[in-house]
């Protein structure tokens, strides 16, 4: 996604919607930093077709973070009607939760400029990424689209973690999904 293509995303909503992007573009946020949130949410697999929700939750905290990580993070919760339709069917999720030794670890990981640095023993690392694909490969043997679920402030650490072994996972907040959704874990990754 470029930034010419962000142009034309936000020219169609400022037809609909033209208060709303007068208050955010450019005032609030440059194309450049409209256009990370959309990769973040584009390379996860998050829809961004609900741009009127996507600038206004960037109006709404935009005052508070320039870190488009975050901000991230804030467009998903507030995107949770999509986010659930695109994956979890019938009402009902089995998940892959995080053991609360293995959260509070990686709450503590820092950010850096150059993203999140993790200090994590290497043989913890092997262990974790070990038993993480033993919970993936048991989900979809069952014919199920794992889908771990953290809390809010560990899924994006969470993710960047285990993107390199299991890119196309799934990974969750509580925050993300619909409340009607009953949830099921069908396993805990410990470390």
């Amino acid at each position: 996604m470029n930034r010419q293509q962000v142009q034309t995303l936000i020219e169609n909503l400022k037809g609909q919607q033209p208060a709303l992007v007068d208050e955010v573009v450019p005032k609030m946020f440059s194309l450049g930093e409209i256009q990370k949130v959309l990769v973040n949410l584009l390379r996860e697999n998050i829809p961004i077709r609900d741009m009127g929700t996507i600038l206004e939750t960037l109006a709404d905290y935009g005052n508070m973070t320039r870190d488009t990580d975050l901000l991230t993070e804030y467009v998903r919760q507030n995107l949770k009607r999509v986010i659930t339709r695109r994956f979890i069917r019938d009402e009902k999720v089995s998940v892959i939760t995080l053991d609360p030794n293995l959260e509070k670890l990686l709450m503590e990981q820092p950010k850096g400029d150059s993203g999140y640095a993790f200090a994590i023993d290497p043989m913890q690392l092997q262990a974790l990424t070990n038993n993480l694909a033993a919970l993936v490969e048991k989900s979809t043997g069952q014919g199920k689209n794992p889908i771990v679920l953290t809390s809010p402030p560990v899924r994006k650490k969470f993710k960047r973690l285990v993107e390199p072994v299991v890119p196309d996972l799934a990974v969750l907040s509580y925050n993300e999904i619909e409340q009607s959704v009953e949830i099921h874990s069908e396993g805990v990754l410990r470390l």
